[in-house]
């Protein structure tokens, strides 16, 4: 019994010579179908929406929320920088390590140097947070230090403690 292949267009502007061309991935891998969807994406949007806190997507709700965190003294306008920035921050440093693994990047003392600079960043995001919750940053490693001792008390990684956590263990 002989199976046609359903053809599929190209993205509309792409170049048959490109690697990511569907049409040459699809001959690649001829089991993966780019046409039939599994999820339908607006009851997804629908259903995403509808789990959405209200400050997430009412720009007055979010303003209502920076408020009342506000004036209950969270300091939220520098937890908020300090939040989006380790994260950016951090997802530039991880980027560099990506690149080295996994696409090639030499290890030279350019990268070392760059990686260093990132982690600079990283550490300026970190001290507002130490800023917003009105602790040093030898409060935050002493606070890990502890923490650390209480999941493993031996002083040595244990794989299952650290999948298993007891309770008030964050």
């Amino acid at each position: 019994m002989k199976t046609k292949k359903k053809q599929l267009k190209s993205l509309p502007n792409s170049n048959s010579n490109m690697s990511g061309d569907y049409n040459t991935h699809n001959n690649q891998q001829p089991n993966i179908n780019y046409t039939d969807h599994t999820v339908d994406l607006s009851k997804y949007a629908v259903f995403v929406d509808g789990v959405t806190s209200d400050p997430s997507k009412n720009y007055k709700s979010f303003i209502e929320s920076l408020s009342s965190l506000d004036g209950q003294g969270s300091n939220i306008h520098r937890l908020l920088t300090a939040a989006v920035g380790v994260s950016a921050e951090g997802g530039e440093f991880m980027e560099i390590v990506k690149k080295l693994v996994f696409q090639g990047k030499p290890w030279d003392d350019h990268n070392r140097k760059h990686l260093v600079i990132e982690l600079g960043d990283v550490m300026w995001y970190v001290m507002q947070a130490c800023m917003a919750l009105n602790i040093t940053l030898d409060d935050v490693i002493a606070g890990n230090v502890e923490k650390l001792k209480k999941r493993y008390p031996g002083g040595e990684f244990d794989v299952y403690k650290s999948e298993n956590r007891a309770e008030g263990d964050l």
